[in-house]
C-alpha cells in the first residue's frame, strides 16, 4: 500500500479527536478523500486519525498534527511521519445494521465501543450510531454489551471493601446539590462510597462544580482509591480518569444533537458505577414539571430498567423517584450550593435538600446493610442531627486538599449583585426549571463559580407586588447584565392570583 513520508508541523489546537492535516497534493497522491482515516506511524508508535485537507495551513511535504496526535506520538516539528491510507473499521458496517434496526451481537456493539474509545470513527459515524441509538433502541440483551465493553475499554477502581456503594442522579433538576449531605452522612455511617460525578452540562453547577469549591476534585485513579480507602468516601470529578472513556466521547455526540437515548442513559451510568467497583447502587430519577423525566409513568419504567440493567449485571439497584418540578433548595451556581450544603450539613439547610439528602442516604444504608430495613431515614436524619455527617465532610474536604474549617459565610460569591422583585401580588404557582439554569448560565456559573443565583420564594407561597423573588449574583457585570435582562424576558418564577380566568358576555344563543 502507497505511503509517503511527511515532516511534521504541531498546531497549536485542540480538538478532541484524533485529527490532522494533509496538503491537497500529498492527499491527491495518496488517493485521499477529505474525512477519510489514515494510519501514523513514527518512531514513538502508530494511531489511526482523520484526515482533512489544505492549501494553507502546511506545505507540501508537511502534515499538521492537533495537540492529541502531537501528544499521543511525542511529535516534534520536523520529525518524519509515515502516512498511509487506512481501511474503514468493520464497526461501521454494525452501525449501519443498527440504523437499519437490526439486533447486534456482542461482538458488534465491541467493536463499535473499542473504535469509539480508540477515536477510529468520523464525527458522522458516531452520529449515525448516537441517532440509531435514538430511533431504534436497544434491547436489554444489547445495554448490557454495551456496558460491559464500555468498562472494558477504559480503567477501574479495585477496593477491598466491601459492599461498595454509589448514587446516582439522572439530574435535570437546578440546584440538585444532595450528593454534598447524602455521601458524608452514608460515609459517616462506615460505608464506603467511592463517588465520580460530572461536571455541568446545562445546568448551573454539577456535583463535582459545587464541590470544586471546598477542594480539590481532579484526581488520578491511585489518588481516588487511596483517599477512599482512608476516609471511606470522595467526590471527585470523573473527567479526570479513565473510567468507561467510550461513554465520555458519546456524551459529546448527544450534547451537540440535544439527545440522550435511553438505552445509552442506562448504559452510562451503569458502566461508570462498574468501574469504580460498585455492587450496590441508587438510582435518583427527579420527575416533574421541567425535570429531565416529566411523568411519573415514564419514571417508574426508567426504574424498572435499571433493575432488570443491575440484574443482569450483579449489580444490586434501587430506584428513588423524587420531586423534580422545581429546585432542590434555593441556590443554583457553584459557591452559593456549596454554602447551602454546608448550612444543611451544620443543621440548617433548607427543607427539601434535607429531605431528599436523608431520603436516599436512609435508602443507602438499608441498601448496604448498615441498618434494619425501615431504620434507613431516621437513622440518615440522627447522623445529620449528631454533626456526624458534618465531621466526615471534613474529613473529605482536607483528605481532597481542602480547609476543613471553612465556613458556608466564608465561601465567596459574586460581588455582582441584582434583586429581581415580583412583578405582581398573589401565589408562587411554578417555577421553571430551564429557565433557572438558563440564568445561572448566564450570570457565569458553573465556570464563574460564584456566579448562579437564589430563589427567594418556592411554590405555594403568597407574594407581594414589589417583593424579592430573585437574588442574582455574578463576577461579572455584562454576565450580571445579560442574566437580568434574561429573566425579564422568561420570568423564572410564575405568579398568580387566586382568579385565573374571567368570563363575560351574553348566554349563548342557538339559532336554528
Amino acid at each position: 500500500m502507497k505511503f509517503l513520508t511527511l515532516k511534521a508541523k504541531p498546531l497549536d489546537m485542540e480538538t478532541g479527536r484524533h485529527i490532522v492535516v494533509l496538503h491537497e497534493e500529498d492527499a491527491e497522491e495518496l488517493g485521499h478523500f477529505p474525512g477519510d482515516r489514515v494510519k501514523l506511524t513514527t518512531q514513538n508508535g502508530t494511531v489511526v486519525a482523520i484526515a482533512n485537507t489544505t492549501r494553507r495551513m502546511v506545505r507540501r511535504g508537511e502534515i499538521g498534527t492537533f495537540v492529541e496526535i502531537t501528544g499521543n506520538l511525542a511529535i516534534k516539528p520536523g520529525d518524519s511521519v509515515k502516512v498511509r491510507l487506512a481501511p474503514r473499521p468493520q464497526s461501521v458496517t454494525a452501525i449501519r445494521r443498527k440504523m437499519e434496526g437490526h439486533r447486534l451481537s456482542p461482538e458488534d456493539i465491541g467493536a463499535i465501543v473499542k473504535d469509539i474509545a480508540d477515536e477510529n470513527l468520523t464525527a458522522t459515524e458516531m452520529t449515525a450510531f448516537v441517532v440509531a441509538e435514538y430511533i431504534r433502541g436497544m434491547s436489554i440483551d444489547e445495554i448490557v454489551a454495551l456496558t460491559r465493553h464500555m468498562v472494558d475499554t477504559g480503567d477501574r477502581l479495585e477496593l477491598d471493601a466491601k459492599p461498595v456503594l454509589d448514587v446516582h442522579s439522572i439530574g435535570g433538576v437546578p440546584g440538585n446539590k444532595y450528593a454534598l449531605v447524602t455521601v458524608p452522612i452514608v460515609a459517616a455511617a462506615g460505608l464506603t462510597v467511592p463517588k465520580t460525578s460530572s461536571r455541568a452540562i446545562t445546568s448551573g453547577a454539577g456535583t463535582a462544580d459545587v464541590m470544586e469549591v471546598l477542594a480539590n476534585v481532579t484526581f488520578d485513579l491511585d489518588e481516588i482509591g487511596r483517599i477512599v480507602r482512608k476516609v471511606g468516601a470522595i467526590l471527585a470529578w470523573g473527567g479526570a480518569v479513565r473510567l468507561a472513556p467510550a461513554d465520555d466521547i458519546i456524551i459529546q455526540v448527544e450534547r451537540m444533537l440535544g439527545v440522550d437515548p435511553p438505552c445509552q442513559l442506562l448504559a452510562s451510568v451503569m458502566s461508570k458505577k462498574l468501574a469504580v467497583g460498585a455492587d450496590r447502587v441508587l438510582i435518583d430519577i427527579p420527575a416533574g414539571p421541567g425535570a429531565k423525566v416529566e411523568r411519573i409513568e415514564e419514571a417508574r419504567s426508567l426504574a424498572h430498567d435499571f433493575i432488570e440493567l443491575g440484574h443482569k449485571l450483579n449489580v444490586q439497584i434501587e430506584a428513588a423517584v423524587t420531586y423534580g418540578g422545581q429546585p432542590v433548595g434555593y441556590a443554583v451556581g457553584p459557591a452559593l450550593e456549596a454554602r447551602e450544603a454546608l448550612e444543611a450539613l451544620l443543621g440548617r439547610g433548607p427543607g427539601s435538600l434535607v429531605e431528599k439528602a436523608t431520603s436516599l442516604a436512609g435508602i443507602m444504608l438499608e441498601l448496604g446493610g448498615a441498618v434494619s430495613y425501615g431504620l434507613g431515614r431516621q437513622t440518615a436524619a440522627e447522623l445529620l442531627r449528631s454533626g456526624k455527617a458534618y465531621q466526615k465532610m471534613r474529613e473529605m474536604i482536607e483528605a481532597q486538599g481542602g480547609d476543613p474549617e471553612v465556613r458556608p459565610e466564608e465561601i465567596e460569591i459574586g460581588e455582582k449583585k441584582e434583586v429581581i422583585p415580583s412583578p405582581s401580588s398573589g401565589y408562587v404557582t411554578q417555577i421553571y426549571n430551564q429557565r433557572v439554569n438558563d440564568i445561572a448560565r448566564a450570570a457565569g456559573a458553573p465556570w464563574d463559580k460564584g456566579a448562579g443565583l437564589r430563589i427567594l420564594l418556592k411554590e405555594g407561597r403568597k407574594v407581594e407586588k414589589g417583593e424579592p423573588l430573585l437574588e442574582i449574583y455574578a463576577e461579572h457585570e455584562t454576565k450580571l447584565d445579560e442574566a437580568i435582562n434574561l429573566a425579564k424576558q422568561n420570568p423564572p418564577v410564575k405568579i398568580e392570583g387566586m382568579l385565573l380566568e374571567k368570563f363575560t358576555g351574553s348566554p349563548r344563543v342557538n339559532y336554528l
